[in-house]
């Protein structure tokens, strides 16, 4: 070849081996003839082999570098000096000993192992929201896949035991054999008749048939820590499906749903709940007893009990406008890390009255009087200012 071997290959003179053998790799994705079948392509390929060939191997670089024969004075074409494999041409294609080469044994993984881990398993759980705030117990029932108590996980019948596979020989792989212009091209496949795991079960088990394990429902206890929400997810490890084989088990998670409540609405730790009070309280003022979160504690299995007040006394100052908010701290919902707890939101919506008597609407009229207004002006005052313009306000 005219062309430099060491710029077919896009390597310096100075290249390490694994310098080269990357590069060669990388040529031989993009110009195989399975890519790419034209005819310039594939002659560019074969100058490519023909370059590894020669800088793969010192003997032969060392030559080419003195400006000798690096074949030695073979006749041989692509393929045909002492020493080339298609093993890297296979590595190219699939990452690693893809068979041997000509006339070489291949390198396979060996058989696949009938132990595998289960897979994980996933089942829902509604609860109360007082629940999901301060924890609590529940059984659940599950259905999965455990270990044959016939066989013990291996598959075969009583008495008998997997043998090993005549057609692969234990190995879970066979040979075959390629022939193409490149040459011979040997490749390892799964056994078919083992179906790659290198032995098989003349007598499967009749409980299982063979698979090692069996469907089977039983119940678990599950603590639900406090502060959970909707979505969280609890992990029972070792609890989900049993592998193949009597494997190990995968996990099973615990999607917890939050049923609605009656009375508050959660966001994050923090709770809301919305109480109406008529016109005249709002005006004069009044004190109200609410329940508290802990109320629904009173009776039910959810843990661990809380000291605060099942009720609380909300007092309410003269002239509370409707959505106005109270804040109570420390009244929400526990974190589920363990450290502090979230607020009570009290919003409060003034109700007015929509029927009145004849006595009420003479009380009415004259309060109106006395606070003149008879007849409001209805001045319309200007609208909330934009974030921005409150951001301006604070610089100026």
């Amino acid at each position: 070849m005219s062309q430099d071997l060491y710029e077919l290959l896009g390597v310096p003179r100075d290249a390490e081996p694994d310098q080269i053998k990357k590069a060669y790799r990388r040529l031989a994705r993009q110009l195989h003839p399975d890519v790419n079948p034209d005819e310039a392509t594939q002659d560019r390929f074969k100058e490519v082999s023909m370059a590894y060939e020669v800088l793969s191997d010192p003997q032969k670089r060392a030559a080419y570098d003195r400006g000798g024969d690096p074949m030695g004075g073979a006749a041989g074409g692509f393929g045909q000096g002492a020493g080339f494999s298609f093993t890297d041409i296979m590595d190219a294609f699939f990452g690693g000993q893809g068979g041997g080469g000509m006339g070489g044994p291949g390198q396979g993984r060996g058989p696949r192992p009938r132990m595998r881990r289960g897979q994980d398993a996933l089942i829902r759980v509604e609860v109360e929201l007082a629940e999901a705030a301060f924890g609590v117990t529940r059984e659940v029932t599950v259905d999965t896949a455990v270990t044959c108590g016939l066989c013990g996980g291996n598959g075969a019948a009583e008495g008998s035991q997997p043998k090993t596979c005549e057609t692969c020989r234990g190995h879970g792989e066979v040979a075959h054999v390629q022939r193409s212009f490149l040459g011979e091209i040997r490749t390892l496949r799964p056994c078919a008749a083992c179906r790659g795991y290198g032995s098989i079960i003349p007598e499967p088990c009749r409980e299982c048939s063979g698979d090692g394990r069996v469907r089977s429902r039983r119940t678990l206890t599950v603590k639900i820590p406090a502060g959970v929400d909707d979505g969280t997810r609890v992990q029972l490890s070792e609890q989900g499906e049993v592998g193949p084989g009597g494997g190990p088990a995968g996990d099973l998670y615990v999607e917890i749903s939050v049923a609605a409540h009656d009375v508050f609405t959660r966001h994050g730790q923090d709770l809301h709940c919305t109480v109406t009070i008529p016109m005249s309280a709002a005006a004069l003022g009044t004190t109200l007893r609410l329940p508290t979160l802990e109320a629904d504690l009173v009776g039910a299995e959810a843990e661990p009990k809380t000291d605060l007040e099942t009720h609380y006394d909300l007092e309410l100052r003269a002239g509370t406008q409707s959505g106005a908010e109270h804040l109570l701290r420390g009244r929400g919902i526990p974190s589920l890390r363990g450290t502090g707890r979230g607020d009570l939101v009290v919003n409060v919506t003034v109700e007015t009255p929509t029927r009145l008597d004849h006595r009420q609407e003479e009380l009415l009229a004259e309060l109106a009087r006395l606070r003149g207004e008879e007849k409001p002006d209805g001045s319309v005052k200007p609208s909330t200012r934009s974030v921005f313009g409150r951001l301006r306000d604070a610089f100026s």
